[in-house]
């Protein structure tokens, strides 16, 4: 009997995961915890403002550092100088027990015409799941944007990974093919019960009330990343990471 009742117990736990998981997937918990845009005067940020929004563009960087590191990661490492974007989530959140999801939040460099990095566009990342499955896993993610159809793609307000625009989970560990040719080529390094992630299916929505509070007023990821109508300072570093890390591939391409 008391076996029983702890099985019960561990299954309305694992239940419980996942309806936090499932939430935070389709925005709920996202829009519970998005910072409401500074009042300062257009162009300008209060340093207060965006502390959430600075933390996930310094975890991205780290999240950058450790694919470029990761001898696994090989294909991502040639090819990271021929996407035209990156969509970089440090932290991807899955639970379940039979019914789960997986949510977190990701930004966006897309490289303009003159070869540098703009951004960060702030996006949601949430996907539902069925079928058997138990406990929690965290990954990070990196995705190559390869086609400008998968640019254009992020510039509306949500876009569904294998829809709208086709997705490929990224080839790992040496000698990995190379001739993959989908708008979206996933990364991911997880550790947890489920082992890998598969971003097929996953719905991609613009984090608006994010990008409006780092850049002190509401913008539009186009504004951010295909006009470059502002920026935030902040940013440089990152931006200046996908510079010299795409410039190295590039060139040691060409010997």
């Amino acid at each position: 009997m008391q076996n029983d009742l702890d099985i019960f117990r561990g299954k309305r736990r694992m239940i419980s995961i996942a309806a936090m998981a499932s939430l935070f997937a389709f925005g709920g918990y996202a829009a519970a915890q998005t910072t409401t845009a500074p009042s300062a005067q257009p162009g300008m940020q209060s340093p207060v403002a965006y502390t959430e929004q600075q933390e996930l563009v310094n975890s991205a960087e780290t999240t950058i550092g450790n694919f470029m590191r990761d001898p696994d990661m090989d294909w991502l490492q040639r090819h990271i100088g021929d996407a035209k974007a990156v969509l970089v989530a440090p932290q991807i959140v899955k639970a379940g027990y039979i019914f789960g999801g997986s949510g977190g939040r990701a930004v966006l460099f897309v490289r303009n015409a003159s070869g540098k990095w703009e951004g960060p566009a702030f996006y949601n990342v949430g996907a539902a799941t069925v079928g058997f499955q138990a406990g929690i896993s965290v990954s990070e993610t990196l995705t190559l944007v390869m086609t400008d159809k998968g640019v254009n793609s992020l510039m509306a307000p949500s876009i569904k990974l294998g829809g709208d625009a086709s997705i490929a989970a990224g080839p790992v560990g040496a000698g990995a093919a190379s001739d993959i040719t989908t708008d979206f080529v996933a990364f991911s390094r997880s550790k947890g019960i489920y082992g890998g992630l598969n971003l097929e299916g996953s719905v991609i929505a613009v984090n608006n009330d994010w990008n409006s509070a780092y850049f002190g007023k509401p913008v539009t990821p186009t504004d951010i990343v295909m006009t470059g109508k502002v920026r935030n300072a902040e940013a440089d570093r990152i931006a200046q990471e996908l510079n010299r890390v795409a410039s190295r591939v590039k060139s040691s391409s060409v010997k």
